[in-house]
């Protein structure tokens, strides 16, 4: 569902993202979460989705425009006690429909070796390793998926 990255919903779980990936990755901060502010989440060129539960936030991800063509998939996250029952599969099977529907041709993402499940994930869902195309300095995969 789509909704504003700075929603409460959205807010707290981006907190839970931010512990997540803080425990995963000694020495991140929020601050290495770079550019990716509630602002660049919003059409025409972006979007920020919100999976639900019945009314429960679970899940959340967004898109940020990289080029005129592709689109980067950011802050993709489920929270621990939801996981393995197929939710991150379908809000990435979302943000991919939705950065078709905004006339992307390319999603890209990165992860890095501290998540195996979300490498995992990506690669079950077509995507492929690419050049990177940002310096963070915690991913080890840059990754990309062709939308036909």
């Amino acid at each position: 569902m789509s909704e504003a990255a700075d929603s409460p919903a959205s807010r707290a779980l981006y907190e839970a993202f931010v512990a997540d990936i803080s425990d995963r990755y000694p020495g991140w901060t929020p601050a290495d979460a770079g550019r990716s502010q509630p602002p660049v989440f919003v059409p025409p060129s972006g979007a920020w989705l919100v999976g639900y539960v019945g009314s429960e936030p679970v899940a959340c991800g967004g898109l940020e425009r990289n080029t005129s063509d592709r689109v980067e998939i950011r802050r993709i996250f489920v929270r621990p006690d939801r996981r393995g029952k197929g939710i991150g599969r379908s809000l990435l099977d979302a943000v991919i429909e939705r950065a078709r529907a905004l006339g992307y041709r390319r999603v890209c993402l990165d992860t890095g070796d501290n998540q195996p499940e979300a490498l995992a994930l990506f690669r079950a869902c077509g995507f492929r390793e690419t050049e990177p195309f940002n310096t963070n300095p915690f991913a080890t995969y840059w990754l990309e998926l062709e939308l036909a």
